[in-house]
């Protein structure tokens, strides 16, 4: 199996970077992990609504040139779907069964996703209502799909 996440921009902090690496390391007796990153644009303060859409057209364009026809794509957005930890291992374990074995999941930059990435999606994840650093939703992205691994694989987890 492997897991794709794509997103926006580098991760500038060393704690968070530490933290990926940390869950990626753990996730790799499970599934092969790879991280790609696109360049992220400047967002001027008080960009308009036109300004934001040529961001998000122009980063979104990225995207979607790194992702395969074939591929089953996750886009991180919150107006997504929510899940539990244990129902988004439920989830993943019904689509490895129904043959999918590649997941892409995306996390967008500052401003979110494009509407092309979010129609291009298979399905769109929703971590929280809450806004979240692009670069902490890495961390978390890889903490939730490891700790959904240990649950396909009846191993023990932190509740």
């Amino acid at each position: 199996m492997t897991i794709r996440i794509i997103c926006v921009g580098k991760i500038k902090e060393s704690f968070f970077r530490e933290g990926v690496s940390e869950y990626v390391k753990r996730l790799g007796r499970y599934a092969k992990i790879v991280i790609t990153e696109v360049p992220d644009e400047k967002t001027p303060d008080g960009a308009s609504t036109v300004e934001t859409e040529k961001i998000l057209a122009k980063e979104g364009s990225r995207i979607l040139a790194k992702i395969r026809d074939t591929d089953y794509v996750i886009a991180l957005a919150i107006e997504g779907r929510s899940f539990s930890s244990e129902a988004f291992a439920a989830r993943l374990s019904e689509l490895m069964k129904s043959g999918k074995s590649d997941f892409v999941f995306v996390i967008g930059g500052s401003l979110g996703l494009s509407r092309d990435v979010l129609r291009r999606a298979s399905e769109c994840l929703s971590f929280s209502a809450f806004t979240f650093p692009h670069q902490l939703m890495r961390v978390i992205l890889c903490e939730q799909i490891y700790r959904a691994m240990r649950i396909i694989n009846g191993e023990p987890y932190h509740k």
